[in-house]
């Protein structure tokens, strides 16, 4: 039972979705503070002294036609320093592990892919065989 679930825990997949879920959404609010208290006000200044920041107005003196570009490179920002962290700090060591596992264990993926590979050539040659077979009965 344990065997089992130390399996699926393991895999690749499951352990990167889960670290980059759980992550991803406790360090959000750490990069939304980031942006909004430091990129946001310099961004901002870049629009000029009389502007709300950078972007512009659809229609003059209407706040909802206000297009802002700044918050679209503050999402942005936040996307990258979200996943460059979660990367670096989670993904990254974790592969480093399971490919020192894979070496203490003396299996590389180049292995399980020839394996892979061949049993799948075999099962292409006999649905060929069979075709064959097929052709030749009529």
């Amino acid at each position: 039972m344990l065997k089992g679930f130390k399996d699926f825990i393991l895999r690749g997949n499951v352990i990167d979705l889960a670290v980059a879920v759980v992550i991803g959404a406790a360090f959000t609010a750490i990069v939304t503070s980031f942006s909004d208290n430091l990129i946001n006000p310099l961004i901002a200044s870049i629009g000029g002294a009389n502007a709300d920041g950078l972007g512009f107005y659809l229609r003059a003196g209407k706040e909802a036609t206000f297009i802002d570009f700044g918050k679209i490179i503050t999402a942005a920002l936040n996307f990258l320093i979200t996943a460059g962290v979660v990367y670096f700090i989670f993904v990254l060591p974790m592969n480093k592990f399971k490919e020192f596992s894979a070496a203490r264990a003396g299996t590389t993926d180049e292995d399980e892919d020839s394996v892979i590979l061949s049993s799948e050539a075999e099962l292409l040659v006999e649905i060929r065989d069979l075709l064959k077979a097929q052709r030749s009965q009529r």
